[in-house]
């Protein structure tokens, strides 16, 4: 069994950044695509972002695109997410998930990874 534990959420002012980070535990996940979501008071969760096991390839939702990066650091189990010019639509709890049976673009596309993380909450203000 996969444990996930988001890491770095905060109060940001607009136009600010932050980093998130995702750590393993249990299992590597070095293998894994992994990805970012997340979800605002009253809304649906919604993808972010995400990076196949490698590295190579990384998917962006194009609400974030060119303002957020994806990376991963497998001798660390570590995923993260760096957020610039944070904006308050932005605000919304983030959480880490992924797992074995999909790739990458399955998460951009709509998949639903395997393992969830509790989230970190992320609040933008204006």
């Amino acid at each position: 069994q996969v444990q996930l534990v988001e890491s770095g959420g905060g109060l940001v002012q607009a136009g600010g950044s932050l980093r998130l980070s995702c750590k393993a535990s249990g299992r590597t996940v070095s293998s894994y695509a992994m990805a970012w979501f997340r979800q605002a008071p009253g809304k649906e969760r919604e993808f972010v972002a995400a990076i196949s096991w490698s590295g190579a390839n990384t998917y962006y939702a194009d609400s974030v695109k060119g303002r957020f990066s994806i990376s991963r650091d497998n001798a660390k189990n570590t995923v993260y997410l760096q957020m610039n010019s944070l904006k308050p639509e932005d605000t919304a709890v983030y959480s880490c998930a992924g797992g074995i049976r999909s790739s990458s673009r399955d998460y951009y596309t709509g998949g639903v990874p395997d393992y969830w993380g509790q989230g970190t909450q992320v609040t933008v203000s204006s």
